[in-house]
């Protein structure tokens, strides 16, 4: 499955979510995505309440990279 965004690549170099939802917000708002848009995928990614789902919902919307 792609991503929703797959021209946006993100990269983290932290597993903590929320630095990784941050991340993809950042790279989102650059990419100049709507705020709606951009807020769905908060309330997605936050409303989840587990870290690897967290990280799944982080790629469904972008390429997303963990550097640890």
């Amino acid at each position: 499955m792609h991503p929703r965004y797959p021209e946006i690549h993100v990269t983290v170099h932290s597993r903590n979510p929320c630095a990784l939802i941050g991340a993809v917000r950042l790279a989102l708002r650059r990419a100049g995505v709507d705020r709606d848009e951009i807020r769905t995928f908060s309330n997605e990614a936050f409303g989840s309440g587990d870290d690897d789902i967290v990280r799944e919902v982080c790629g469904r919307w972008t390429n997303v990279e963990t550097l640890d």
